[in-house]
Order: structure tokens, then C-alpha cells, then sequence
């Protein structure tokens, strides 16, 4: 399909603003994290499908009014930022709202998900701004809802990485989804704002660098990443017979068990992509995965373990196996290394986390199916991150909820990689039947 036609799917765009519906105070500011800093080139991009009979009765003014008393627990996402004297960026909790998109599509719900096989047009269904290049202007969270002409509606959610990482984006609006409801509000339980920006200590004294993050620009007050090529995205969901399909040309014992999904799927990817990449195969990977250790119920944060896994084989030529082991017994956390990093530079250097190296992200513990509306969850969720970097990244997500007799999963996986590493990805999924 046309650029142009793609183009016309999505139309009637109507823009506004939500915010708290109680004052959240005078100069009330939120400080940043160094682990927050660190993903601020980073942006999440959600989109919820929701069948016409889920939310029957959803009107745009009632889902407004339900983010109202949403906001008022979560009123960091209303906020924007600014810059102390020293250049660190904090979030100024001003109210100035999150951005509401209305939009219409002339497609079902259902013709729109069979046309787009592999999510190339969900860019349609969510923004794709960047913060700035003027801060005290630019929302950090913007909602787009798409009605359909079958009653169905689709919800997209960009989210500036910096405010939180995908666990705490999902559990909020899984929280937002509960207060439309009528339930009472769950937000956060304790506050991490405080009345104006911070001194931090002196930087640490560096131990080495991470190598699992890039230092780029400096961007200024454009918060984007300049890639050197194009980046294209690729998103395939496997059942729970062809994710078992998967797991089989791994195979073996990892640990006295079968190797886990995530690393099985990681395993075969990572040789896949050395092979398209032959000559100058990624013999280090970075591996992200969720932290509860670090995280709070109710508080944004990005409570993400960073972790480097370099391999002394020929990945392209390896068994999969050794791989897997690979992933799961060489993994070593930088998350210390990269705070310590981002405060040396006092908290005003750009990074690249995602695709600074071939990523594999492990967001498969992501409630996406816990937004709810009218008590009814998704037909079809899928999250991605934009801003990553030139070496590529791979997501898996959690697959939509199976109706399989022995309850199993799937899993949806989103590859982003330079255009024509992709197409050389497609292929060699299809030539190995891995991509049914």
C-alpha cells in the first residue's frame, strides 16, 4: 500500500488536553533518576484493540473524564521539563496535561488486524513525538483513540521512556483502565516529588564504562536519536504450537529444566541476525529485563536490569544451545555502571541504551492485558520502543491470552533492525520455516 493511502486510513484528528482535575500544587517539580536519564532518547509506542461489543457505551467525553482522576494520581505525566542551572534536566509538575488524539478509521477492527499482519501501519494508531526541541512545550505522554466503523476502538499510548519503563507505562494505564470502571483509583502510594531541582554529590569514581549503552550528541533540547541508517520494525506472533516449534530447535537442559522462551527465541535470533551480518557477526549483545527487586507498586520508574553478554564462539556457527547457555549464565549487570556513568556527566549527557548493542529485550512480564475497558481486555496489544539505535533491537512480548486446552501462550516478537538487515531477517526466517 501507498505512503499516501496508508495515509487516509486513519483521519479526523482532533487534539486537546487532559490534566488533573485537583491542583497538584505550586512548584511542585520531580527530579529524574540517573536510570531515568539514561532512556530519555527512548520513547515507548502501546496500541490496545478493543472489539465494538467491549466498549459499548465509551464516549469520548466519559474517557476523558475518567483521566482526570487518573491524572491526579499519575500528575507526572502532565508535567514538563526544564533545566536546572547545571543543565540536568527535572520535570516541572505544572498540569499542563497529556495530549488527547481523536481519530476515525473507515475499517473494522478486524480488517484493520488482518491487513496488518506484521504491525507496519499501528504507527498510524499512536504519536510519534519527541520531546522537545522545546521542552516547556512538549507533552512526555500522549493517548490516541481510534474509533471504527464497527464500533471497535484502539488505544495508543507514546510515552517518553524517561518518565518510566514499560512495566510502570503498563500498570498505570492498567490503573487508568480500572478508574473508567469506576473502581477507585491505585495509583501511587508515596511521592517522589519534592519542591524544587536537587544537588546531586560528587560523580563516583569510575570503575569502566558500560558497554551496554552509547553516549551520542549532544541532542540539546531535541530529545531524538540521529540514526545513521534507516530503521524498520517487524512484529510476528507466535502461538503456543509454533512458539513450541521454537523452543524445539533450541532444545537441551538449562539448569535442570528446558530453556526458558525468552532465551530460546533470543538464541536462534541472535544467530540469525550473525549470519546476516557475516563478516561482522554481534559478539556482544545487551539483555534487558524487568527488576522487581528495585521496583515500587504504584511508582514510575525505570527499574530495568541492564546486562552485557559477550560470546568467544562464532555465533552464526554455534549450536543453539550454547548460545541459550550463553544467555543465561554469561549475562553481566552494567545497571550500576550506567547510573555511575550518567552522573558523572551530571545527569546532562544523551544516551542510547536500546541498539547501542543488538538488544534483546525481555518484556514478556508486561501486563498488556491488563488494560481493561468495560471489564473487557484487548483483542490484540502490542508495545515497541522508538529511538533505537543502529545495532538493533528485539522485543517479546506477551501473545494475546490462548483459548488452547492446556492454557499455553504465545508470544508476539517486534525486531528492529537497519531496512535491508531485515529483509535478509525475513528471508532466512522463511528459508528455516521459523516464520510460518
Amino acid at each position: 500500500m501507498a505512503v499516501q493511502e496508508e495515509e487516509k486510513l486513519v483521519y479526523g484528528l482532533k487534539l486537546s488536553s487532559v490534566g488533573p482535575g485537583r491542583m497538584t500544587g505550586v512548584d511542585v517539580v520531580h527530579e529524574p533518576a540517573a536510570a531515568d536519564l539514561a532512556m530519555k532518547l527512548h520513547y515507548l509506542r502501546g496500541v490496545y484493540f478493543f472489539a465494538g461489543t467491549a466498549v459499548e457505551g465509551l464516549t469520548i467525553p466519559r474517557i476523558k473524564e475518567s483521566m482526570f482522576t487518573w491524572c491526579n494520581d499519575y500528575y507526572t505525566t502532565c508535567g514538563r521539563f526544564r533545566r536546572s542551572d547545571s543543565g540536568r534536566p527535572y520535570l516541572k509538575c505544572n498540569d499542563c496535561g497529556v495530549r488527547f488524539i481523536e481519530a476515525k478509521c473507515d475499517r473494522t477492527v478486524d480488517e484493520w488486524l488482518e491487513a496488518d499482519g506484521h504491525g507496519s501501519l499501528q504507527g498510524l494508531l499512536v504519536s510519534h513525538q519527541v520531546v522537545g526541541p522545546e521542552l516547556f512545550f512538549s507533552p512526555i505522554v500522549l493517548v490516541q483513540v481510534t474509533q471504527f466503523k464497527c464500533g471497535g476502538m484502539s488505544v495508543g499510548i507514546s510515552w517518553a521512556h524517561v518518565l518510566g519503563d514499560p512495566f510502570s507505562a503498563s500498570d498505570s494505564f492498567n490503573s487508568w483502565g480500572r478508574t473508567l470502571s469506576g473502581l477507585l483509583p491505585d495509583g501511587p502510594k508515596g511521592q517522589r516529588t519534592f519542591p524544587g531541582p536537587r544537588r546531586l554529590a560528587g560523580p563516583p569514581k569510575p570503575e569502566r564504562e558500560p558497554m551496554s549503552v552509547k553516549r551520542v550528541g549532544p541532542v540539546g533540547d531535541h530529545w531524538e536519536v540521529d540514526s545513521n541508517c534507516s530503521m524498520e520494525e517487524f512484529t510476528f506472533h507466535l502461538g503456543p504450537d509454533q512458539l513450541a516449534h521454537w523452543m524445539s530447535k533450541v532444545g537441551g537442559q538449562s539448569h535442570g529444566g528446558k530453556f526458558p522462551p525468552f532465551e530460546s527465541l533470543c538464541a536462534i535470533l541472535w544467530q540469525l541476525i550473525a549470519k546476516v551480518r557475516a563478516g561482522n557477526e554481534p559478539s556482544t549483545v545487551t539483555l534487558i529485563k524487568n527488576d522487581p527487586s528495585k521496583r515500587e507498586d504504584g511508582i514510575l520508574s525505570n527499574s530495568l536490569k541492564i546486562c552485557t553478554v559477550e560470546a568467544d564462539f562464532s555465533v552464526a556457527d554455534a549450536d543453539p544451545r550454547e548460545i541459550a547457555s550463553a544467555l543465561i549464565d554469561r549475562a553481566e549487570d552494567e545497571s550500576r555502571l550506567i547510573k555511575e556513568a550518567v552522573e558523572r556527566d551530571g545527569g546532562v549527557g544523551d544516551y542510547v541504551v536500546y541498539g547501542a548493542n543488538l538488544s534483546f529485550v525481555d518484556l514478556e512480564g508486561v501486563s498488556v492485558y491488563g488494560l481493561q475497558l468495560n471489564g473487557n481486555e484487548p483483542i490484540f496489544a502490542s508495545y515497541a520502543i522508538e529511538g533505537v539505535g543502529d545495532e538493533g533491537a528485539v522485543f517479546v512480548l506477551p501473545g494475546p491470552p490462548s483459548s488452547s486446552k492446556d492454557g499455553g501462550e504465545g508470544r508476539v516478537v517486534t525486531v528492529t533492525l537497519p531496512e535491508k538487515q531485515l529483509l535478509q531477517l525475513k528471508s532466512e526466517l522463511e528459508k528455516q520455516d521459523i516464520l510460518v
